[in-house]
């Protein structure tokens, strides 16, 4: 299982900082949430690259429901070949409590998830360079010659992480084509804690369905002690021996804290989880 460390609130110059130190400290990747309005994901991750050589660097997540496809395409594949390919992308639905309805945003769930499944087909479109045709419900593309961008390093793309809402079928029809599910479960119209043997279950639908035998991630957000490395493996080994291969270290809820940024930089040193 690889370990991974999202920062849940911090500028650009912290996520520098803190990227550098996950690296050090053993963590395999760096995350940042992409919100309506606020602190620019892809600058803050672009400055964490010019700092780190080898840790992987994503979004936590991208709803990408409310972005222009080709600009993502953009900035992805600029990190991705600065970074010389570390980039991983995560998306969603994303929060409509977070600004969708104050900027205007898209709060439909069924236009939403429309607007994903034709962003996810242009994005990878583009991604494999020109010439690229598209037209969709949403979005018309014709091909251009004006100044394509490279290809990313990552063949045959960057990973692309998607929300899977389990075991709705269309949602995971989704994830199937992509490289890695962040799993998410309701119960009566509420989201409620994903447990390892539904990582079990989801582990083997995706077997199941799923045609490419390329490598498929399994992604779980959780928090761990940091000074009690047998209470990490309580929490995070069965969700390992069930089939998660990414644990994200969240601490999500922490906004208020004092001294935040020196509460998130302990964790970081303290390393990921061990097993």
């Amino acid at each position: 299982m690889k370990n991974g460390f999202v920062l849940p609130f911090g500028d650009a110059q912290t996520a520098v900082e803190l990227a550098y130190e996950a690296e050090q400290s053993g963590w395999d990747g760096f995350f940042v949430w992409e919100p309506v309005w606020g602190i620019d994901a892809w600058v803050s991750l672009t400055a964490a690259a010019m700092k780190t050589s080898k840790i992987r660097l994503g979004t936590m997540l991208s709803p990408i429901s409310r972005m222009r496809p080709w600009k993502l395409a953009s900035e992805t594949a600029t990190l991705d070949n600065l970074s010389n390919g570390r980039v991983i992308l995560s998306v969603g639905l994303g929060a409509v409590d977070t600004g969708f309805k104050e900027f205007g945003e898209e709060t439909s769930r069924v236009k939403r998830a429309e607007l994903i499944d034709e962003s996810l087909d242009i994005l990878t479109g583009l991604w494999k360079g020109q010439p690229f045709n598209y037209s969709g419900k949403h979005f018309t593309i014709k091909e251009t010659s004006f100044f394509p961008p490279p290809s990313p390093v990552q063949k045959p793309r960057i990973p692309i992480w998607v929300v899977g809402a389990w075991p709705k079928k269309k949602s995971m029809r989704r994830v199937l084509k992509y490289d890695g599910i962040i799993p998410t479960k309701m119960v009566s119209g509420k989201h409620v804690k994903v447990e390892p043997d539904d990582i079990r279950l989801i582990k083997s639908w995706i077997e199941e369905h799923r045609s490419d035998d390329a490598p498929f991630d399994i992604i779980i957000e959780g928090k761990t002690p940091g000074n009690d490395p047998d209470e990490w493996t309580n929490i995070v080994s069965p969700y390992s021996e069930a089939g998660a291969t990414w644990w994200i270290e969240s601490m999500w809820g922490t906004q208020n804290e004092v001294n935040l940024r020196d509460l998130l930089l302990k964790r970081i040193r303290q390393g990921p989880p061990k097993m």
